[in-house]
This record gives structure tokens, C-alpha cells and sequence, in this order.
């Protein structure tokens, strides 16, 4: 349905700070050619992008600007009927997200954000994954640090071991790095409906197909001192597992039962702790409306970490994986985790879907689901790290570990 559109790539929400972020790096890296415009609800603000830009190429000086509002369901599906691919930075996603995504997906639009929110994501498929696979549109969530280190870099390791094996992997994260507002939002915002996500969680669970010939899984580990780094591996409930494991379940490249753990790598216990106590209390306090909205004003909308202090953060995940008598260790590694390569990740996944040769997917899949290898590629050739560290024979496989 999207083959003769207007725009090959809009980008929605290009006023905010991440949004602006994707933005320049389209005006660095988008190939020649490439038919893209930006979109969001303030038109004053969109033509301060679009100067910005034009500093970068004198060429964007005309770039399209688009009009529309996260909560106008007929602007947006104007918005998607013009493109060919639409990527959002608009969140926190379990409240401003979901029209752009019932636009896209009844007009064969493929969808891309940079969701962390499971409650989003399991909505989402509830209510719009049918219509999307009846369109041909692919939606993408999480195509920024969550979870696209963790999904390709699974993929990355899995292609290092023999294939039609048991396999089993686990992801260790370090970062370093400032929030923005937009994320301070939505992790609040998730911290206040645990119980809406957990029961969107189960409505999914209740209807979603599973591998009928494979097991396939994504398993909470337990707070330890980690035999593969130094320091202590601490479980991480984050979405990314999520992310794994429905990569697993449509793939059959993970082989016959495939488990993944996923964790934070910390060094010293008390930092544990002490990070440990402060979720416990954040978690109750924004579930109070008054101190909830006090928490949500200490960052305002489109703040975020100056450039200097971008420069100096950076991420590693690092995985362990056996299987088949190998176990190899791999790392993916960047800069700026939250911005810098969350909109290196978005606009290269847009690019990806734009302009590069893919399986035939559709409905709500993963960015290993839908672009694989090509975005592998793609992220390599654009600065990020995928390496193996160590590739070695083990007496046995490691799978229950």
C-alpha cells in the first residue's frame, strides 16, 4: 500500500530533543535522493529545525514541513498516507503514541519509534497488530538503546555458534550517560501503571502464537556475583529480554530452545543496593498523583544533556553465549547511549526500511524480525561496535547455567 508515496521517510516529533537529534543525523547521512520531511504539532518550531538543518545542508532549506498533533488522529493519517516509512519520538508512548500507530497501520505505513514501555508495546499488538499484517505495515518499536544493542547483538553472537543447537546467551549492560526529559517521563509514567502493564502483559501472553516445534525463552536471573565479568550481575526487568525473545520465537535461526538472561554489570554490591533502594522508593512515590506531578516537573519537555556531556558517555553490552560445545563472548559497544546512538539507531533503521532489500515481514515485529543483517551492517558501518572477544570449545554446553 505504501509503494507510491510523496516521502520515503517522515520523521514525527522532530522538534524534540531526541527528534532533533535524528533529524541532523538525516541531514549528515541520508543518501541522495532520499524524499524525507519532518513533522510535529508546532509549525514556528518546525521551521527552527529545518534553519538548523539547513546549516548542516544548504539543500534542506526546503525541506517539507508537516503539521499534526499527537492527539489528532485525522492529521496523522494524513501524515501516514504521505510516507513511506514514519518514525516517532513522541512519548512517553503509552500516552501520546498509539494514534500514529493505528494510522500507519491501517495505511500500510511502516512504523518506527523508540519505545521502552512494555505496556505500550503489548497494546499495540493487542489492538493493531491484525490490521497491520492485513495492510503489509511493519511496526517496529524499540529502535534506540532499548533494544536494538541487545536484539542485534544477540543476533551478532548467535551466528558465532553452530546452528541447530540448544543455545543459551546472557547480555550484561554498562553505561554511562545523562537522561532526558522525554525518558524521565516515560520511565515515570511506567513506574506509576505497573499493574496496566502487567495485565497488558497477560492479555498478549493469552493470545499470541508460539513456536510449536521450538522452546524459546527469556528467564530472570538472579542477583550474583557474575562468573563472566568482574563485579556483581544484577537482573535488569527491562524490555529488552521481551525484545529477544520474540526475535527468537519468529526466527528458527535461534535453533531448538534458545534462553536468555539479561543483567546489569555492576561492581561493588553497595551500589546495588543503594540503587535498588531508590527504585523501591521512586516506584511508590510516583504512584501518589501529588508527588507524581512533582516528579514529572523537575525536567521539562525537550531538555536534555548538553553536547560535552553526550561526548563523554558511552554504552557496552556484553554477551555470553553457548551452545554445541562453544561458548563465545561478544560485546556492542558506543558512545551516547540515550541520544547520540538512539537517533544513530532510529534514522539508520529508517533508512533500512526505506531503502534496503528485506524479508518479507509484517504486523508488529522486531528490529531483528524486520531488518537483521541489514541493519547489522548498517549500525557497523555507522560507528557501532559488534566484536567478538573470545570464541572457545567448552566440555559441555552451558545452556542451564
Amino acid at each position: 500500500m505504501a509503494a507510491d508515496r510523496a516521502y520515503d521517510i517522515m520523521l514525527f516529533g522532530a522538534t524534540g530533543f531526541t527528534g532533533g537529534l535524528t533529524a541532523r543525523y538525516l541531514a549528515r547521512h541520508a543518501p541522495p535522493g532520499l524524499r524525507w520531511a519532518i513533522a510535529g504539532r508546532n509549525p514556528d518550531k518546525l521551521a527552527d529545525v529545518r534553519g538548523q538543518l539547513a546549516a548542516v545542508d544548504p539543500a534542506l532549506a526546503d525541506l517539507p514541513l508537516l503539521t499534526a498533533d499527537a492527539a489528532d488522529p485525522a492529521a496523522l493519517r494524513a501524515v501516514a498516507a504521505t510516507a513511506r516509512v514514519v518514525a516517532s519520538t513522541v512519548g512517553p508512548f503509552i500516552r501520546y503514541g498509539e494514534p500514529l500507530v493505528a494510522a500507519c497501520a491501517a495505511a500500510g505505513t511502516d512504523y518506527l519509534d523508540i519505545t521502552g514501555e512494555p505496556e505500550f508495546v503489548d497494546l499495540m499488538y493487542l489492538r493493531h497488530h491484525a490490521e497491520a499484517v492485513r495492510t503489509g505495515a511493519r511496526l517496529v518499536h524499540t529502535c534506540g538503546f532499548d533494544s536494538i544493542p541487545h536484539d542485534l547483538g544477540v543476533w551478532f553472537t548467535l551466528k558465532q555458534l553452530p546452528p541447530g543447537v540448544p543455545i543459551a546467551v546472557d547480555g550484561y549492560v554498562r553505561a554511562g550517560g545523562r537522561v532526558s526529559a522525554g525518558t524521565y517521563h516515560s520511565a515515570l509514567t511506567a513506574f506509576s501503571r505497573t499493574a496496566q502493564t502487567a495485565r497488558a502483559a497477560r492479555e498478549r501472553r493469552a493470545v499470541e502464537p508460539r513456536p510449536a516445534d521450538r522452546r524459546v525463552s527469556a528467564v530472570p536471573g538472579r542477583l550474583a556475583r557474575s562468573r563472566d565479568l568482574p563485579g556483581w550481575a544484577v537482573p535488569l526487568p527491562t524490555i529488552d529480554p521481551l525484545v529477544v525473545r520474540r526475535s527468537a520465537a519468529a526466527r528458527p535461526e535461534y535453533g531448538p530452545d534458545f534462553r536468555y538472561r539479561h543483567f546489569a554489570a555492576v561492581r561493588r554490591l553497595a551500589t546495588v543496593l543503594a540503587a535498588g533502594a531508590g527504585l523501591g522508593a521512586l516506584a511508590g512515590l510516583v504512584k501518589l498523583p501529588p508527588t507524581r506531578r512533582w516528579l514529572l516537573g523537575r525536567l521539562a519537555a525537550g531538555q536534555g544533556p548538553s553536547a560535552q556531556q553526550r561526548a563523554e558517555s558511552w554504552f557496552r553490552v556484553r554477551f555470553v553465549g553457548s551452545g554445541g560445545g562453544r561458548r563465545v563472548v561478544t560485546e556492542v559497544s558506543g558512545g551516547d547511549p540515550g541520544y547520540d546512538e538512539t537517533a544513530k539507531m532510529l534514522a539508520e533503521s529508517a533508512l533500512c526500511l526505506a531503502l534496503d532489500d528485506l524479508p518479507a515481514t509484517s504486523g508488529q515485529v522486531t528490529p531483528v524480525t524486520a531488518m537483521g543483517d541489514a541493519l547489522l551492517h548498517r549500525l557497523t558501518a555507522a560507528g557501532l561496535t559488534f566484536r567478538v572477544l573470545d570464541d572457545g570449545v567448552t566440555a559441555t554446553a552451558t545452556g542451564d547455567s
